[in-house]
């Protein structure tokens, strides 16, 4: 059993809680004390200490990517010729080195749990490894050994494009059809730090005869199930002019939509998406610094929230992994879409980068400081000149609105200490894993 003091927590409510003290017996919090002296033999956590951070959308190999696509403007068109590139250099121990060192990152960042979204399946040409789910146990490893629990959501991709074959590099992400899909994704199993999904690329990359596979393969298994929604308009027209219905409702007729379902960035929504997505439950994943970087545009988020779907966040191309700056951009895209302020309190920013996050990654005991949740804690130093004057009643806001990555110090996943001090507790020097796995990549 251990012990953790924190100088400040927040416990869910809108203002963070003072001298709490945290027991875990083994992966689970056993009780919470506020205001209470601090025992000798606890861990003392010196800042404002939140439940673990949940990245509920990431694609780890578009890491390599980060500086490298900025030249020459272009579109998500471009980039995505870009994407594919690194896609085509991969191997099994590649992507176990660059997913290591980026689930690395992400530890330091305060995220506790990863859903990654994974279609990079097969060899070069298509072909299937010795291990057909090799590329998806190296993540699996990947995660265990940077330290954070991983949702991995094996990802149907068939097509090209609507109509399209898959070519080039694209070869490596298909099964064939959704039958052979399964047949993999099968062989899948969890692990204590593991829990297997599934996700549908998109209506672009999943033909319509094989999206209730998908969904089934799911709901039979009691998994989440994310798809890419509308990130494009190119998309969307697409989907009208082959099926003559938008992509919300194709997945809808073939019963994607679901309370286990996830829609990720559903920037461009008419009114009738939106009801079908809150009617059926369904929660969508904001990931605001991809959907700026490649232009996508900014979604309907809170009418998305009014109409009833929760929110979670993501980092998706890891461009940055930052959750304090994907949670914030959700409020302060908003602002910039209506001209007005104050769209999200800083405790629902919060809850969707913790609680609700959790529960679209199937991790439903995670992301609260609770007897009963899992022992996810993190902490942000309030020495960081972005924190410097927070008084005791801005104390969240100024979490929220204000802290980056780079201030959190301490980080506990499943009641083991990952991050003391800002330092990562099994992977000494992330920065220079992080480099020797890019450079081995374009090598």
């Amino acid at each position: 059993m251990t012990c953790y003091f924190a100088d400040h927590a927040w416990l869910g409510d809108e203002q963070v809680a003072d001298d709490v003290l945290i027991t875990v017996d083994g992966d689970t919090i056993t009780a919470v004390q506020r205001d209470t002296a601090r025992p000798a033999d606890a861990v003392h956590l010196r800042g404002v200490t939140l439940p673990g951070l949940a990245n509920a959308h990431s694609h780890a190999f578009h890491r390599a990517l980060r500086g490298r696509t900025h030249r020459g403007g272009g579109s998500f068109w471009t980039w995505r010729e870009d994407m594919y590139a690194v896609a085509e250099r991969l191997t099994p121990d590649g992507y176990y080195a660059l997913a290591r060192a980026t689930y690395a990152e992400m530890a330091l960042a305060g995220i506790t749990c990863v859903g990654e979204f994974h279609y990079l399946h097969h060899r070069p040409g298509g072909a299937r490894y010795e291990d057909p789910n090799a590329m998806g146990a190296a993540l699996i490893a990947a995660a265990h050994d940077a330290g954070i629990r991983i949702t991995l959501l094996d990802t149907c991709y068939l097509t090209g494009g609507v109509g399209q074959e898959l070519q080039g590099p694209q070869l490596r992400f298909g099964d064939g059809d959704a039958a052979a899909w399964a047949e993999r994704a099968d062989k899948l199993t969890d692990a204590p730090h593991a829990r297997i999904g599934a996700a549908i690329h998109s209506v672009r990359a999943v033909p319509p005869e094989s999206l209730g596979a998908v969904a089934d393969w799911s709901a039979q298994r009691e998994t989440p199930l994310h798809f890419h929604l509308s990130e494009q308009r190119a998309e969307n027209g697409a989907c009208l002019q082959a099926y003559g219905t938008t992509p919300t409702r194709l997945l809808a007729d073939h019963g994607a939509l679901a309370p286990n379902a996830t829609a990720v960035h559903a920037t461009h929504l008419t009114h009738t998406d939106i009801a079908d997505l809150a009617g059926a439950h369904t929660t969508v994943c904001i990931t605001p610094t991809t959907e700026r970087d490649l232009a996508d545009g900014i979604g309907p988020a809170r009418e998305l929230a009014d109409a009833g779907c929760a929110l979670s966040v993501g980092s998706d191309s890891n461009a940055v992994i930052d959750l304090f700056e994907e949670a914030r951009a959700v409020e302060l895209d908003e602002r910039l879409r209506s001209e007005k302020r104050g769209h999200w309190a800083a405790a629902q920013l919060l809850t969707a980068a913790t609680v609700d996050g959790h529960r679209a990654l199937g991790w439903s005991t995670a992301g609260r400081i609770a007897p009963g949740a899992i022992a996810d804690l993190v902490t942000v130093s309030l020495g960081s000149v972005r924190l410097a004057g927070a008084t005791p009643d801005t104390l969240l806001e100024s979490v929220v609105f204000a802290a980056q990555a780079g201030d959190v110090c301490d980080v506990v996943v499943g009641g083991r200490q990952v991050v003391t001090d800002g330092r990562h507790a099994m992977i000494d020097d992330v920065p220079a894993a992080l480099h020797a796995a890019i450079k081995d990549t374009f090598a």
